[in-house]
């Protein structure tokens, strides 16, 4: 099921898909390989195309070309704007991700992503970059440089662009609990569950409970009676199962 958020590693991996789905619908990007790890297919947004050339070289180009100018002109937005485009489209290179996720180098990269998108937003561009939002989600994901209040912000972005989306809002709904805003948290998931499919809306509405009680998703094994056990098709099962119940820390 697309809106299957149990457990930390499976709601990672729907926001993962989400924010693929968004970037290859929205801009006709490639992500980081859905389905395969990060590596697969290329790596982040290198099938891009734009009018400056989408070989490595234009976008080191691009990255001292916009480096430059925001050096001399901090207060222009666009160049801000056009340096975290042109960096994120350097990540996609074999030395910031692998099959294993994001590498150190890459980190480093991702936080000066970050720098520049903070940069640009620090200047209240009267309409943010929504495309641009988007691919932040993931710089600020778990995947990335895992800062949940920043990728609330991107994803709020993000959804006034796509107001219609299920996905993001679910994506917008995990990411507010991760980072303890549960006023947001609670909004994006009602949206959520109001926008998506009716046959996934009572599962989306208890997999979103379950992240917003656990946002950690930190879990221990327990037995726990068939009762209360529910198939895929939404059925109690007839025989005892293992499942997880949630833990909280110490």
């Amino acid at each position: 099921m697309l809106f299957d958020l149990r457990g930390r590693h499976r709601r990672r991996a729907v926001r993962v898909i989400y924010t693929g789905l968004a970037l290859l619908m929205g801009v006709g990007l490639v992500g980081f390989g859905i389905g395969g790890g990060f590596g697969g297919g290329g790596g982040l947004l290198n099938a891009a195309n734009n009018k400056e050339g989408s070989s490595a070289a234009s976008f080191a180009n691009q990255i001292k070309k916009y480096d430059k100018l925001t050096k001399e002109q901090p207060k222009n937005a666009s160049a801000w704007e056009h340096l975290a485009n042109a960096e994120l489209h350097e990540a996609g290179g074999e030395a910031y991700v692998s099959s294993a996720g994001v590498t150190p180098k890459g980190k480093e990269l991702f936080a000066r992503v970050a720098q520049a998108w903070n940069s640009y937003i620090a200047l209240t561009p009267a309409k943010p970059n929504s495309e641009l939002a988007q691919r932040m989600v993931t710089v600020f994901g778990e995947e990335g440089l895992n800062e949940p209040a920043a990728e609330v912000a991107v994803l709020q972005i993000s959804v006034a662009a796509r107001p219609t989306s299920a996905a993001l809002y679910a994506s917008l709904a995990d990411a507010a609990y991760k980072a303890h805003d549960t006023s947001v948290g609670d909004l994006a998931a009602a949206k959520a569950v109001s926008l998506a499919p009716a046959a996934e809306r009572t599962r989306l509405k208890t997999e979103l409970e379950t992240v917003r009680k656990n946002p950690t998703g930190t879990t221990s094994n327990a037995t726990t009676p068939a009762s209360e056990v529910l198939t895929p098709g939404g059925a109690t099962t007839s025989s005892t199962a293992t499942t997880t119940t949630t833990t909280k820390k110490k």
